[in-house]
Parts: C-alpha cells; sequence; structure tokens
C-alpha cells in the first residue's frame, strides 16, 4: 500500500481553493462596478457570488424540508441533511458557508481516496497526475461550490478503496451513503458483486467469511429504498425523484438520442458563436471525450472500474434533456463523478507527454472562465 504524498495533495487542493477565490474577487467585482469606484462589495456579497442554481436548492431543503410544489424531491438527501445538522444551531447566514466547506472538505477527501486507488493501479505519477487533472478540470469549480458532487465522488471512490481491501462491511455503509447522495450510487451494487466474484476463492472459504461478504451488499440499495419511502410518504409517487425530471425536459430515451440531437442542435440548428452553440459543444465534448476515456480504460483499469464508467455513462445518456436545446445539458458536471476516467487520463498523459502540457494549459484557463460565468450568474449547470 503506497502512502499518500499529503503535503503535495493539500498543496494542490489550496492552490486551486486560492485560485477560485481569486476569480471570484477579480473576476465579480471588475465586471460588476464601475470604473474608479470605490464602493465597498464586502465578504458576505463575494460568498454570496456562488449561491446560484443548485445551490439554492440544497440550501433550501436543508433550511425548510422538501416541497412537492418546488421539485426538490429531484435532490438526494444527504448532502442537506448534514448542511442542515451543522448550520442550524449556527444560524441562517451560515448555511451557504458550512455547504462550501462540506464540499470542499470532501474533495479533499477524495483526492487522497483516488490518488491511492490510481497509485495503486500504475504508481505514484498516475497518482499526482490523477489528482491533478481532476482539480484542474473545466468544470472542478463545483467541487468548490455547495453541490453534492464531491461529496459523491469521495463516498464513491471510498467504497472502491474499500472494495480493494476486502473491506466489505465498510464498503456496503460507504456505498448506502452514496445512494443517500445520488441515486446513481444505487449502481455501487454491480461493482460490488464483479469484486465479491474475483475474491470467491477467499470468502468461500468458511461460511461466516461468505456471510461476511455477501451481507453487507444489501446496504447500497437500502439507501436508495429509504428515500423511496420518504418520496411515497410526502407525495405519494415513491420514485418521485425520477418522474420529476420530466420538469427539467429530461425523459427516458434510447442512449444515443442526446448525442445525435446534440450534433444536429450543434451543426444545422444554432447560430454560429451563439450561447446555445458554445453550451452544446462543451456539453458535447466532455460526453464524447469520457466515452473514449472509458472505451480506453478496458485494458488499462481493473475491469471494475470500467464497469463503474460505462454505468454512470449509460445512466446520463439514459434521460437526456431532449425538450431543451442542449440535450446533454449538465453533463460536464456529471463527468466529474466518473473518477475511474481521470486515472485513464492520467495514464496516457504519461505516455503522451503533449497531451500532458496541452491539458495543463487548456484545462485551467477553461475552469477561470467556467468558473467566472459561474459567479456572474450565467447559465452554468
Amino acid at each position: 500500500m503506497k502512502r499518500a504524498p499529503a503535503r503535495e495533495i493539500l498543496w494542490l487542493f489550496l492552490a486551486t481553493r486560492v485560485a477560485l477565490v481569486l476569480v471570484t474577487y477579480f473576476g465579480f467585482i471588475l465586471l460588476t462596478q464601475d470604473k474608479y469606484a470605490s464602493t465597498q462589495v464586502g465578504v458576505p456579497a463575494l460568498l454570496n457570488t456562488w449561491d446560484r442554481w443548485d445551490t439554492l436548492r440544497y440550501l433550501r431543503i436543508a433550511q425548510y424540508g422538501y416541497s412537492v410544489k418546488e421539485y426538490t424531491l429531484a435532490f438526494s438527501p444527504l448532502f442537506p441533511l448534514l448542511i442542515a445538522l451543522i448550520a442550524h444551531p449556527l444560524g441562517d447566514w451560515s448555511y451557504l458557508l458550512v455547504g462550501m466547506l462540506i464540499s470542499n472538505a470532501a474533495l479533499l477527501g477524495a483526492l487522497f481516496v483516488i490518488y491511492q486507488l490510481a497509485a495503486d493501479m500504475g504508481g505514484e505519477q498516475v497518482g499526482r497526475r490523477t489528482v491533478l487533472y481532476l482539480c484542474i478540470f473545466p468544470t472542478a469549480f463545483f467541487f468548490f461550490a455547495a453541490y453534492n458532487e464531491s461529496l459523491f465522488l469521495f463516498l464513491t471512490a471510498a467504497t472502491f478503496l474499500a472494495l480493494r481491501r476486502q473491506l466489505w462491511w465498510l464498503a456496503g455503509l460507504l456505498g448506502f451513503l452514496a445512494a443517500l447522495t445520488r441515486t446513481a450510487g444505487v449502481l455501487l451494487i454491480v461493482p460490488y458483486l464483479y469484486e465479491l466474484w474475483l475474491a470467491r476463492e477467499s470468502i468461500r472459504s468458511t461460511r461466516r467469511r461468505l456471510v461476511l461478504g455477501l451481507a453487507p451488499i444489501v446496504l447500497i440499495p437500502l439507501g436508495t429504498l429509504l428515500y423511496c419511502f420518504y418520496c411515497w410518504q410526502v407525495s405519494g409517487d415513491p420514485i418521485a425523484f425520477v418522474t420529476i425530471q420530466g420538469h427539467w425536459a429530461r425523459h427516458t430515451d434510447w442512449p444515443w438520442m442526446g448525442i445525435v440531437q446534440a450534433i444536429y442542435e450543434l451543426v444545422w440548428i444554432q447560430p454560429f458563436a451563439s450561447n446555445n452553440q458554445v453550451h452544446i459543444l462543451l456539453d458535447l465534448s466532455a460526453t464524447c471525450g469520457f466515452i473514449a476515456l472509458a472505451i480506453l480504460s478496458r485494458h488499462r483499469l481493473r475491469s471494475s472500474y470500467t464497469l463503474w464508467m460505462a454505468l454512470l455513462l449509460f445512466l446520463t445518456l439514459l434521460s437526456p434533456s431532449v425538450g431543451q436545446s442542449d440535450s446533454l445539458i449538465s453533463n460536464q458536471r456529471f463527468v466529474l463523478e466518473i473518477f475511474p476516467a481521470f486515472i485513464t487520463l492520467a495514464i496516457l498523459g504519461i505516455r503522451h507527454p503533449r497531451l500532458h502540457q496541452v491539458l495543463v494549459w487548456a484545462f485551467p484557463g477553461l475552469l477561470a472562465i467556467l468558473s467566472l460565468i459561474f459567479v456572474m450568474g450565467k447559465w452554468m449547470v
């Protein structure tokens, strides 16, 4: 077991947090204040620039609970519950700050776990490159905001680490929490079963080992079932978190339909250099790029990792937003959760130094631009 370079990971974490703070400070002030103005913006106003889009919904759930009329049942409960547990005693002023602190703390934990997984797979250099690419990815600012991406990333990566160490009960508990963070967490059943199959010789040696290996898997769907029960209690629909997606024009369709519509919109419908065209290009590039990484990972990663990538991508493609011009909307955020893709990208970056050079120049530039768009309240989800 390779020990994670704590100092390097902490410096990477802090450097990227400082960079996002600087983007907020310089970008928001210079773009919203009159030239030569001496009006003070203030720290609370700068902090509130991160209170956008889904953050508003998570904080509202944390403060007031779920509301059927406001479509908040689409958002899984663990992240807002954690916010509420910490922020409620502190007062209304603290919810946004607490949400951001939880998100960033979860990212820091995820970096250590993912480094360990990547280093086990390909060595220390692969581990370092993996966490670097993850932190500078163009939409990595969602790890800074009060979104549940970093919490889900930490819990799923930690589940895989527990599976690799054959800590079955810990893997089941982490999978349970992941399923309460995002509904996609229930898919952890599949890599759990795969890893269990690989370890079948050792767990079949005694009845006790067999029980300890098989029993914890029931915890993973239990997280989803608990939320189904809650949805049934408050709305009468146990899968309200799925059916309510129609509010955002998301409907179950063939997995290739979102890509086909995105290409059609990009090439034939949207005017050149329009806002819609740029958004479609970003989401389509992220989607196709991670599909390519999933394919390339087949002979580079452990099969359970590739399986996890395929499951997350399939689930994302299964419910495109076909009622909007950008049918792949938010995919550039969803791919952040697919940590094995960043391991594959690290392996490729080491083998192809020019690819690494392109990534370390292009990713931070796009990250700064998209972060600024987010804090300015422009459409970036």
